[in-house]
C-alpha cells in the first residue's frame, strides 16, 4: 500500500472546532424540539401530536446541522480577507512557480453531446498551450458510450483536437462499463498511470479555467499528503427558469457551506466525484471498490474513496471558491428529480459500508448524512399530512400561535440558513456578491425565495416515494442524465406530477375545514404540490428569465486564458 507522508507540524485544531459545531448543532436542536413540544402539548398528548413530534425530533438535529455550518461560515466569510485560504491554509504557500508535476484532465462520457464536451476540452488545449504547459498536462477522454455511432464522433472529434496540437490527447473506449464511472477511471489509472502523477477528475459537463487547475496544482504540490483537493463549482449559463433559479441559490448558498464545513472537516474532507484534482499514487493503492455483500456494484463511489483515503492517513481536502469550476444543473425539474433518484439508490448503498474498518470515522459520517438526506425525508414529508390530520381531529384549536409561527420560522432558517446567509453577505459586503449586487438580489432574491417554497414540498414527495420504493426492493437505475434544455409539454407535466397535485389538494383541503387562518399556513406548504404541473411547464421555458428579470449568480468574465 503507498503509505502517507508524516502530518505537517502545526494542524489546526479540529477537535476543539468540531466541539464548537457539536454545541450548535444542539443548541438549534434543543430550541426546535422546545417549540415543538410548545406548539404541541396545550391540549394533551394525542398519537397524531407523538408522531408529529417523532417526526420533528429525527429531522432537528439535521436542521441543526444546516444551521450551524451556515452560520460558521458566514462569520469566517465576514471576517477573514481570504475565506478559501483560511480553511485551506495550504494556499498560503502556493507561489506562481511552473508547475513540477504532470496532470492529466480526464473526462469521463457516456453518451454524451459530444460537441459540448469537445469544445470545453478545445478551450482547456487552447489555455494551455498559450500558457506553454503543454508538456505538464496531457487531455484524456475515457468512453463509456455504448452507441457505435456517438462512439465514431467522439474519436472524429479526439482526433481534430489532437491535430490541432499542443497538448497530448488520449482517446480510450472500453467495450464494457464494468464498475461505471469508478471501474472507467480505475481502469485507465492502471493503464496509463505511468506517464503523469496527478489527475484532474472532470464530468462531461464539467469546465475548469486554466488558472483555477494551476491553483490547485500548486496547493498539492505544497502538500504532499493531500490525496484530493476538490474544488467547488457554480452552474454554467443556462436560459431555463428552473436552472436560473437553482444555480441562483445554489452558488450562494455552496459558497457559505463550503467554508463553513471545511472550517470542522480540516483535511477529512468531501469527495464529490468531479472538478477535483486527484493524487494517482494513493487514488490507485486505496481506492479499489470491493462489490457490495450482495454483489451489487458500489453507485455513489465518491464517499467511499474520500473515506478510504482518509483511514490510510491522507488527507482530502475542500477548494471553497468556486471561480472558474462549473458544471451544468438539470435543465428542468423532471430531470431534477430524476438525478435526485439515483443519488438516492447510491446513497443508499452506504448502509452496507458503515460498519468496513477500512473507512475513517469521519468519511463514515460522511456517508451517515448521505444516507440521513434521503431517509429522512419520509418522516420530514409526513409532518405535513400529520399536521393536517392533527387539525382535523381537533388538535389545532389551542395550539399557541406565537410559538407555531416561531417553530415554522426557525425551522426554515435553519433549513435554508446557509442560502439566506450567502444572500446577506451579498448585500453587506457588495465586493463579494457576483456582479452588480443590487439589481442581482433585488430582482433574484425574491424570486429564488418563491421558487424555493413551492419547489421544496414537491422535492420532498418525490424523494419520500424514492426512498420508500427503494426500501421495498425496487430498482431505479443508473442512467445517464439530461443536460441540455428543452420544453416541458402540459401534458408531460401533467402525466408526471398528477399525484404530487392531488396530494396537495387533498392536504389544503384539510387546512382549510379546520379555519382561514390554517387553510392560510397550509397553503404556504402545500402551494408547490398544487401547482406542481404549471411548475414544471412553465419554469422549462426560457422567456421567463428576462420577465422575472432573474440575474445569473457568475462573475462578469471567465478568466480562463483563451
Amino acid at each position: 500500500m503507498h503509505s502517507a507522508p508524516a502530518a505537517a507540524p502545526g494542524a489546526e485544531p479540529v477537535r476543539a472546532r468540531r466541539a464548537i459545531l457539536l454545541c450548535l448543532v444542539l443548541a438549534v436542536t434543543a430550541l426546535l424540539i422546545r417549540l415543538g413540544v410548545a406548539v404541541l402539548h396545550p391540549g394533551g398528548w394525542t398519537a397524531c401530536k407523538l408522531l408529529l413530534l417523532a417526526c420533528l425530533c429525527l429531522n432537528a438535529p439535521w436542521l441543526g446541522l444546516s444551521a450551524a455550518t451556515g452560520l460558521i461560515g458566514f462569520c469566517i466569510r465576514m471576517l477573514a480577507s481570504d475565506p478559501a485560504a483560511y480553511v485551506l491554509p495550504q494556499l498560503a504557500r502556493v507561489g506562481t512557480q511552473r508547475p513540477r508535476l504532470r496532470t492529466a484532465a480526464a473526462v469521463c462520457v457516456r453518451d454524451e453531446d459530444v460537441a459540448g464536451v469537445f469544445d470545453r476540452l478545445g478551450g482547456m488545449a487552447c489555455a494551455i498551450r498559450r500558457a506553454g504547459l503543454a508538456d505538464r498536462f496531457m487531455l484524456c477522454v475515457l468512453s463509456d458510450t455504448a452507441s457505435d455511432a456517438v462512439a465514431q464522433a467522439e474519436l472524429a472529434a479526439a482526433d481534430r483536437l489532437r491535430a490541432a496540437g499542443g497538448v497530448d490527447v488520449l482517446y480510450r473506449r472500453r467495450a464494457r462499463n464494468t464498475g461505471f464511472k469508478a471501474g472507467n477511471v480505475m481502469s485507465f489509472l492502471d493503464q496509463h498511470a505511468g506517464r503523469f502523477d496527478l489527475m484532474l477528475c472532470l464530468d462531461a459537463d464539467s469546465d475548469m479555467a486554466l488558472p483555477t487547475i494551476l491553483r490547485m496544482v500548486a496547493v498539492m504540490e505544497a502538500d504532499p499528503r493531500l490525496a484530493i483537493l476538490q474544488a467547488t463549482f457554480h452552474g454554467q449559463h443556462s436560459r431555463a427558469l428552473f436552472t436560473r433559479l437553482f444555480q441562483f441559490g445554489h452558488r450562494y448558498g455552496l459558497r457559505i457551506w463550503a467554508v463553513g464545513q471545511a472550517w470542522w472537516q480540516g483535511d477529512q474532507g468531501p469527495y464529490w466525484g468531479h472538478n477535483a484534482l486527484v493524487r494517482v499514487a494513493p487514488f490507485r493503492a486505496h481506492c479499489r471498490l470491493p462489490p457490495l455483500p450482495d454483489g451489487a456494484l458500489i453507485l455513489s463511489h465518491d464517499h467511499v474513496e474520500a473515506a478510504r483515503l482518509q483511514a490510510a492517513g491522507w488527507a482530502v481536502r475542500v477548494l471553497a471558491d468556486d471561480e472558474g469550476s462549473t458544471e451544468a444543473h438539470p435543465p428542468t425539474l423532471p430531470d431534477y428529480l430524476a438525478r435526485d433518484v439515483r443519488w438516492a439508490a447510491g446513497n443508499m448503498q452506504y448502509r452496507f459500508l458503515l460498519g468496513r474498518p477500512e473507512l475513517g470515522p469521519l468519511g463514515r459520517l460522511q456517508m451517515l448524512q448521505a444516507i440521513l438526506h434521503y431517509v429522512l425525508t419520509p418522516f420530514w414529508f409526513a409532518m405535513l399530512p400529520l399536521a393536517a390530520l392533527n387539525g382535523v381531529l381537533g388538535g389545532a384549536a389551542l395550539v399557541p400561535r406565537g410559538a407555531l409561527a416561531a417553530l415554522l420560522l426557525t425551522g426554515w432558517l435553519a433549513l435554508h440558513g446557509p442560502k439566506l446567509l450567502g444572500y446577506l453577505e451579498g448585500l453587506v459586503r457588495p465586493g463579494r456578491a457576483f456582479g452588480d449586487p443590487w439589481p442581482a438580489l433585488r430582482h433574484s432574491v425574491p424570486a429564488e425565495l418563491a421558487y424555493t417554497m413551492l419547489l421544496d414540498p414537491i422535492i420532498a414527495l418525490h424523494k419520500a416515494w424514492a426512498v420508500l420504493m427503494l426500501a421495498a426492493g425496487q430498482g431505479v437505475g443508473w442512467s445517464g442524465q439530461t443536460r441540455d434544455q428543452h420544453r416541458i409539454g402540459w401534458g408531460d407535466a401533467a402525466r408526471a406530477f398528477w399525484p404530487h397535485t392531488l396530494a396537495g389538494l387533498a392536504m389544503l383541503a384539510a387546512f382549510a375545514s379546520v379555519s382561514a387562518l390554517a387553510g392560510a399556513v397550509g397553503l404556504l406548504f402545500t402551494a408547490g404540490l398544487v401547482l406542481s404541473i404549471p411548475f414544471a411547464a412553465l419554469t422549462s421555458r426560457s422567456g421567463w428569465v428576462a420577465r422575472a428579470r432573474i440575474r445569473p449568480a457568475r462573475a462578469a468574465s471567465r478568466v480562463d486564458g483563451v
